[in-house]
């Protein structure tokens, strides 16, 4: 014998109930089953509305039971033949006059109780089992109504009644016995006391009594039909990669149902686990798809799987009390609890402190009041006495629970677990490990429950391709090219690095688009030009409200205001990449808290581009002061810009056009003057300087500019002007070093703790002097490299290399 359950979803409408009859004809074609199904979609909860507008005085709760009427009775006219159709029309009327009247007096006294509330809601499964019992009598099946309500004992325990299982199994198998019809159709939910009052087995009640019933009758599986396809690794309504679980243990399964896996209650394994009957998770609108087996003898043989699922729970509220009153007190925790158990109140998870001095508790956060108020009258002598505080309560939290057999023989999973939130900025509220080590539960802040349950699934059952959200700020020369590069990149990362990028927001000073989904290569543009008005203080908001896991941030512009939402950043764990000097050449007190705060939070703070493009300078400093070197000296080239003018300026062209030709070309800011006037180059040598370990400012570093006083006033236009007007200085500057038998470069110099940058006459003999086009060049002396210093040379300016090197800070990032 089998035992099927339908839910609601299965049986919502006409066509939904004719699916189910296909199964139960495949199913019955060669075993006696057992079909137990649930109220039609909504029903129930429509009917409790109903009673509750009744008791609040309100008459459009008669709208409501007029609606359910119709809905019931259009089923019947679907399902039905016309020659049958009478009686069950009547059936359903009189039955709905029942449900008015049982309204009418909860209206006339306002008052709902919950064994009112048994009754009119046991309505739902009558009806519909009724309704399905007739369709299969009327297509020749051999079909019988069985009235759970009759078999199904109970204590009097309404809205969650307890089973009398000694009772319940002789009266099934009783019913059994004497009726061998080939399938046995019959309500979930409903059951009755000894003394024959309606009562409910509480929500999920439908999949218990089948449970029950499978119990009863010994049966060979059971089968809960739904509208999924099976336990998921976690809800599909968060995590759109969420997979079915192809087979489960009853352990774990019950694991999952209790935080908060709505494919299956938790009691409704129970009696199942205790007969060792397989039950199975299968979808009503895929009945081919395999489904979820729960079984006690599992098949698999991979050990490979640390966990099967994580689930969730939200609308969850801690209570903790503490007090030093409660050190090496005996029987503290027996009170807490006795008063929440007198008030009905369930509580899901428990930690302590080891030194017995606080006790935290999670509870729904719709029972908080009755709670707070239940502990603090059950400890009012200790509260007066300042030996317990008051209750400390906190809410708007959520639970998630990663489930699995394995995790009790493997280390590092709690690490595992804990890093990967911890790296995305999720702060865990409290932690619960079960003593069979089958689930570790957390507390967490409601609004990151999507991020947290995606991070998790993302780490135990998608570790072969990281998602990672991307944020673009500045789409100018260097932003496109990062983009194209990205694009052309993204396949070969996901399949090398396992790393998936996904740009999920752009933004340029004007407009800002974001798209959780990722923005597609093609529509970026044009979205972007209609996207909505950017800010940075906007911008910052957007992406820190998102909370997306894996988030980066990646700065390509040249303003001073965007690094003023780094701070806000690095405290939500969003890695940043900097292609903007400002950050890291401000203040050395605000260049080294947010190094700090990178730290504090597990995310990185890199900005490699900052000297050099795509040149590793800052990456070998850092390895060379992570190995125990110390450098002592830096000699460098630091300005693609200023190289490339000085070695294409002769005298036969004007200073001016050359100028004009680097940046058509992209190689200087988009105002030159802060490449010709050395303060680029002075950022970029304060950083070296900084990385390097000396905690130098910016005002330190001596600037000996070549440029005449008046080509700083005024405007980029007017800068143009004045650089033709000052042309014989110009030349000047390029006789004095060729007179020399030497060439120009603009250099910067460290050494002693002091810096320096300005142009410099280079003999051919110098490493400075075969220096072309734009490339950069920077010498490292070290305590190691003293006699040979370190050389590291290349093209250090351009869109493309400068895209190339922000590109591979993102990579490093995740």
């Amino acid at each position: 014998m089998k035992v099927l359950k339908f839910g609601g979803t299965s049986v919502a409408n006409a066509q939904s109930i004719l699916q189910v009859e296909n199964i139960i004809k495949k199913q019955s074609s060669d075993h006696q089953i057992i079909v137990v199904v649930s109220a039609f979609h909504s029903v129930t909860d429509t009917l409790i509305k109903a009673a509750e507008l009744a008791a609040n005085n309100d008459e459009h709760y008669l709208n409501l039971i007029k609606n359910l009427e119709e809905k019931h009775l259009e089923a019947v006219k679907e399902l039905i033949p016309i020659s049958g159709q009478s009686a069950w029309l009547s059936f359903v009327k009189k039955h709905f006059n029942d449900i008015e009247d049982i309204c009418n007096g909860i209206f006339i006294l306002g008052e709902f109780t919950p064994r009112i509330k048994d009754k009119i809601t046991s309505y739902g499964e009558f009806l519909s089992s009724n309704i399905i019992a007739a369709r299969l009598e009327s297509k020749n099946l051999d079909a019988i109504w069985m009235d759970s309500c009759s078999h199904i004992r109970t204590d009097s325990h309404y809205t969650y009644a307890k089973v009398d299982f000694e009772i319940t199994e002789k009266n099934i198998k009783h019913y059994i016995d004497k009726n061998k019809s080939q399938i046995i159709i019959a309500p979930g939910f409903i059951a009755s006391d000894k003394n024959g009052n309606t009562t409910t087995l509480g929500r999920g009640g439908s999949d218990y009594t089948a449970s029950i019933i499978a119990s009863a009758v010994d049966a060979e599986e059971i089968q809960i039909w739904t509208d999924v396809s099976g336990m998921m690794t976690a809800d599909p309504r968060l995590v759109s990669h969420a997979k079915a679980i192809p087979e489960i243990s009853y352990q774990e399964a019950m694991e999952l149902s209790h935080f908060g896996a709505k494919v299956l209650y938790p009691p409704t394994i129970q009696p199942v686990m205790i007969k060792n009957i397989d039950l199975w998770i299968k979808n009503t609108f895929e009945d081919e798809a395999p489904g979820t087996l729960v079984t006690q003898n599992l098949k698999s043989s991979d050990q490979e799987q640390v966990a099967v699922g994580i689930s969730n729970m939200s609308h969850i509220a801690l209570l903790t009390l503490e007090g030093s009153g409660m050190v090496g007190v005996p029987g503290i925790s027996a009170k807490l609890f006795q008063c929440l158990s007198h008030e009905k109140i369930n509580v899901i998870l428990i930690t302590q402190s080891s030194s017995e001095h606080s006790i935290t508790i999670a509870i729904n956060e719709k029972e908080l009041y009755h709670a707070e108020n239940a502990i603090n009258q059950a400890f009012e002598d200790d509260l007066k006495l300042k030996r317990i505080e008051p209750v400390k309560v906190e809410n708007g939290l959520s639970i998630v629970a990663i489930v699995g057999e394995n995790m009790k023989s493997r280390s590092g999973v709690s690490a595992k677990m804990f890093g990967c939130l911890g790296n995305n900025g999720i702060n865990i509220r409290a932690i619960a490990q079960g003593s069979s080590e089958k689930n570790i539960s957390i507390v967490i802040s409601e609004k990151d429950t999507k991020k947290a349950v995606n991070i998790l699934h993302e780490e135990f059952f998608e570790s072969e391709v990281k998602q990672v959200h991307l944020f673009i700020c500045g789409t100018g020369n260097v932003g496109k090219k990062l983009i194209q590069q990205i694009y052309a990149q993204n396949e070969y990362l996901r399949e090398n690095l396992s790393i998936n990028l996904r740009i999920a927001g752009l933004s340029n000073s004007r407009k800002m688009v974001f798209s959780d989904k990722g923005i597609s290569e093609k529509d970026y543009t044009h979205l972007l030009e209609n996207g909505e008005e950017a800010s940075p203080e906007q911008l910052g908001k957007e992406i820190t409200a998102r909370n997306l896991r894996n988030s980066v941030f990646i700065d390509l512009t040249a303003s001073a205001e965007i690094p003023l939402i780094y701070e806000d950043l690095l405290k939500k764990s969003i890695n940043i990449v900097a292609c903007n000097k400002i950050a890291a050449a401000s203040d050395f007190e605000s260049y080294k808290k947010l190094k700090q705060l990178a730290k504090n939070h597990n995310c990185k703070f890199f900005f490699e581009t900052n000297v050099g493009a795509g040149l590793p300078i800052i990456g070998t400093i850092n390895d060379l002061i992570r190995s125990g070197d110390t450098i002592t000296s830096i000699q460098a080239v630091l300005s693609g810009t200023l190289n490339f003018v000085f070695n294409h300026y002769d005298g036969n062209q004007l200073f001016s056009e050359v100028v004009a030709q680097a940046q058509k070309e992209g190689y200087t800011e988009p105002d030159p003057r802060l490449d010709l006037a050395g303060t680029d180059v002075a950022r970029k040598i304060l950083i070296l300087a900084r990385e390097s370990g000396y905690p130098l400012q910016f005002e330190q570093i001596e600037n000996i500019s070549f440029l005449p006083e008046e080509c700083m006033q005024g405007d980029v236009d007017n800068f143009y002007k004045m650089l033709t007007k000052y042309e014989d200085h110009f030349k000047d500057l390029l006789n004095e070093a060729q007179k020399e038998g030497k060439i120009l470069k603009y250099v910067a110099e460290f050494e002693n703790g002091k810096a320096k940058v300005g142009l410099q006459h280079i003999a051919p003999d110098e490493d400075l002097y075969h220096l072309y086009g734009k490339d950069n060049i920077v010498i490292f002396k070290t305590l190691r490299y003293s006699e040979q210093p370190l050389v590291v040379k290349g093209a250090g300016a351009g869109a493309e290399v400068t895209a190339s090197g922000v590109f591979a800070d993102i990579v490093r990032s995740v």
